[in-house]
């Protein structure tokens, strides 16, 4: 079993490496497309000019000699005819035209002395006939045309190429001048069409091979070029997962050189600024957890005095001279502050270091709601639309604090009452939290979850540290959760918590993460 799973993690391995091979050499894939696509094009517009003139010139050459030999066996021949063949006499003739040196086929058309018209072909009674000959090239050659200086003769031979069951021909046909028959030629062009033919395969063939010989060209100029390219690919990647240590080895002093050298003076620069950045935020943290620790020994003895303070305040026996009260009772509202923030920065330093923790139990939302509104005497200013039994698998503490913070912020900056709905999913739990205050100004909308952030120009002396909301945001982001504020077109802000119904899984994620950190360590 062991083996088989081995065997298929190594060919996954093995695919995601050719995949990741294909994906890094797409600019090699592109740069042998272009070398083939200039190749391909140079090829076949050499290839298409060269079989177009070649063909011209073939056909050309042809038909010059064909109808050069039979316009002179029309003039021996045929001219050597009466005025009014008979029909031996013409089939005669075309038989003697017919074995010239073009060797094509004649008919011969004329009108015997009883004014009948009488053919002669070389081919006998199924040879060439006058059917086979185009309507048009025939009205051309009986056409008579007006004998002028420019035009000494009335009758002129034309020529037609034809296809006739895939074979092309050439067709001529003229009038002896003077009276006498008129003559048409056929000349099968299938031999000079094989070589044609030929040709074309031939410039196929050299256009394929050209096209080989680019891509081949290209796939050494791309081994050549691109290598440095992929190792710089290679070492920005491993750059970017952390490996700041990551250098590129230059050699020459070409444009790509240039380039590597520029990689690793931005490495270096990149590797120093991040060390000077982290020892920094490794300073202000322990400089923050320290001065936490350091306020807490002061704090629980201010405290304990003000808790002594605020018996004497709520005395009947007015133990506290009513001159100093004011006093007294503005030392205890700001130790009392002084604690919360100290308790802020404690965990606000907790979620920074990455030591914050879950302690997951399964959680009644509904009840929970309740009893964060009832320790805090929210009961009468707090509108709650929950149904019991929605359950989630959550860090009770955890969600105090969150909901705390939301409905006292509400309660606090917008208006009573504070609508708190839950609502369910398959696998998250939906908490709104709704004021019916003036709403959240939108330029202020952005900044609402940011540390120490107050929208001075509304209340420029708050009672809270400015940490409620981004510690309330901290941790429903370590269950995997969010929370987003938003104004409802009915007035007021809206808080919504979304919660996944079960966090064991993100719990063990950064169980197993803090393991091997500690481990490495």
């Amino acid at each position: 079993m062991t083996t088989r799973q081995g065997g298929f993690r190594g060919w996954a391995a093995d695919r995601k490496r050719g995949l990741s091979r294909l994906r890094f050499t797409s600019l090699r894939l592109r740069l042998v497309v272009v070398f083939g696509l200039v190749a391909l094009t140079a090829a076949v517009s050499a290839s298409g000019i060269a079989y177009w003139l070649n063909r011209e010139a073939v056909l050309t050459r042809t038909q010059d000699a064909v109808l050069r030999d039979f316009q002179q066996e029309m003039q021996n021949r045929a001219g050597a005819l009466p005025e009014h063949p008979s029909q031996d006499e013409l089939q005669h003739t075309a038989g003697q035209m017919a074995n010239s040196s073009q060797r094509f086929s004649v008919l011969l058309v004329a009108q015997d002395a009883t004014g009948k018209t009488v053919y002669g072909n070389s081919g006998g009674l199924n040879g060439f006939s006058l059917t086979d000959v185009p309507a048009s090239l025939r009205e051309a050659v009986n056409r008579q045309q007006k004998v002028t200086s420019a035009n000494k003769s009335p009758y002129h031979l034309y020529w037609q190429r034809v296809v006739d069951d895939g074979t092309p021909y050439l067709v001529a046909g003229t009038k002896v001048i003077g009276g006498g028959p008129t003559g048409y030629m056929l000349k099968s062009l299938e031999p000079e069409e094989k070589d044609l033919n030929s040709l074309a395969w031939s410039l196929g063939i050299a256009t394929g091979l050209a096209l080989i010989g680019a891509a081949l060209l290209a796939q050494a100029a791309a081994t050549t070029v691109l290598k440095p390219v992929h190792r710089l690919g290679i070492a920005a990647r491993r750059l970017g997962e952390g490996k700041l240590d990551t250098r590129l080895r230059v050699s020459g002093t070409d444009e790509l050189a240039d380039l590597s050298r520029t990689f690793n003076n931005a490495a270096e620069a990149l590797e120093k600024r991040v060390a000077d950045m982290a020892a920094r935020d490794d300073a202000s943290r322990r400089f923050v957890a320290d001065m936490s620790h350091e306020l807490r020994t002061p704090l629980t003895a201010i405290t304990a005095v003000t808790e002594v303070l605020e018996e004497e305040l709520e005395s009947e026996a007015g133990g506290i001279d009513p001159m100093i009260e004011p006093a007294v009772r503005l030392v205890v509202s700001e130790t009392r502050r002084l604690n919360d923030l100290v308790e802020n920065l404690m965990e606000v330093t907790r979620f920074d270091a990455g030591t914050a923790r879950l302690v997951l139990d399964d959680v009644d939302v509904a009840d929970q709601i309740t009893a964060c509104i009832d320790a805090r005497a929210w009961l009468d200013a707090v509108d709650l639309d929950a149904e019991r039994g929605i359950h989630a698998y959550l860090d009770p503490r955890r969600l105090d604090v969150i909901l705390a913070n939301l409905i006292g912020n509400a309660l606090k900056h917008g208006g009573s009452p504070v609508r708190v709905s839950v609502r369910e999913s398959d696998d998250s739990v939906v908490i709104a939290v709704r004021d019916h205050g003036p709403g959240i100004p939108e330029d202020v909308l952005p900044h609402v979850f940011d540390r120490f952030y107050k929208a001075s120009a509304s209340r420029p002396r708050s009672e809270g540290s400015g940490l409620g909301l981004s510690i309330a945001l901290e941790n429903a982001h370590i269950h995997g959760g969010d929370i987003t504020a938003a104004n409802s077109p009915e007035g007021g802000a809206v808080f919504t918590l979304r919660l996944p119904r079960d966090a064991s899984e993100l719990a063990r994620q950064s169980d197993e993460g803090e393991t091997s950190e500690g481990e490495a360590k």
